[in-house]
């Protein structure tokens, strides 16, 4: 039968359509939400992530550089990262650093897994305050934080001109009660997926809570817990604001270290203890998302 004048014609063959005008859909139409498709997205894209980590890229290429002003490019040089390694002062900072990272890393995860697992698990009355109190160390300003834990430790009397490690009990105190929520909050968005019929399996096949946590609910918890333990190291490692009201003369770190370094000048030295610093930082930050995903 010939086509009626003004009749829409028929999609081709091979393209399928729900509806009678779907041959004639634009690529705009059919994929509204297809965004990064789209050319002016892809500019602004490239354009944020310029501004964004350009300084960084900057940074990390003139800490090779072989000038003591560095202003301009003079060849390329590794002997800056061996004055940093050199710098005793730089490197117990950093020792001190990495020293906290790890104590505050520990104690951040259990108390951050106890708390998530808590608030997933049980009702308890004020269970919505509590909540909200914990979550204060994330949303409010780590300054307000810094002065906070000075005020506290002064109020207390805490004892200063402890030997090493414990010199450094007042700076680890305040990274954990600053990190611990962030575990936290991982370690519950991770048990919002758990399957409580395991759990219920579990206990009906006679196991004890304690073996059905063991067996049941930990393996479960594990990707949740390393990624928010990694996340509470990055944090006190990179820590500046409540490291410089917390720590005193003999408890330098090493980003208080990079800053008071800075304020006479950004020499490739600097650079280069800060590259240190970024890689360390990003390979933990990469490390906790890929923990991260859905397995």
């Amino acid at each position: 039968m010939a086509q009626t004048i003004g009749s829409p014609s028929q999609p081709p063959a091979g393209k399928a359509g729900t509806g009678l005008f779907t041959g004639f859909m634009t690529p705009r139409q059919a994929e509204p939400l297809a965004y990064g498709k789209r050319l002016w997205m892809r500019v602004f894209l490239a354009v944020t992530f310029a501004l964004l980590y350009a300084p960084i890229v900057t940074l990390i290429v003139f800490s090779f550089n072989d000038s003591k002003r560095n202003i301009v490019w003079r060849g390329f040089t590794l002997k800056y990262y061996e004055k940093a390694w050199n710098n005793e002062s730089l490197f117990e900072a950093f020792v001190n650093s990495l020293t906290i990272a790890v104590i505050c890393t520990v104690f951040a995860t259990i108390i951050g897994a106890t708390v998530g697992l808590t608030l997933w698990r049980f009702r308890f009355p004020m269970k919505s305050a509590y909540e909200g109190f914990m979550a204060l160390p994330i949303v409010i300003p780590e300054i307000c934080m810094g002065v906070a834990m000075l005020v506290f430790f002064a109020r207390i009397g805490w004892p200063t001109g402890l030997p090493y490690p414990l010199n450094l009990s007042a700076i680890t105190i305040a990274h954990i009660a600053f990190s611990f929520p962030f575990v936290a909050v991982v370690v519950r968005a991770r048990m919002a997926g758990f399957n409580r019929e395991l759990e219920e399996a579990s206990r009906d096949l006679g196991a004890s809570e304690w073996q059905t946590f063991r067996n049941i609910i930990l393996p479960f918890m594990k990707p949740g817990l390393i990624a928010g333990g990694l996340l509470a190291f990055t944090l006190s490692l990179d820590d500046f604001v409540i490291t410089f009201f917390t720590s005193g003369p003999d408890t330098i770190t090493f980003p208080v270290k990079v800053y008071s370094m800075v304020r006479f000048s950004v020499t490739p030295e600097v650079n280069a203890a800060s590259t240190v610093l970024v890689v360390i930082t990003v390979i933990a930050t990469g490390l906790a998302m890929r923990l991260q995903r859905p397995q």
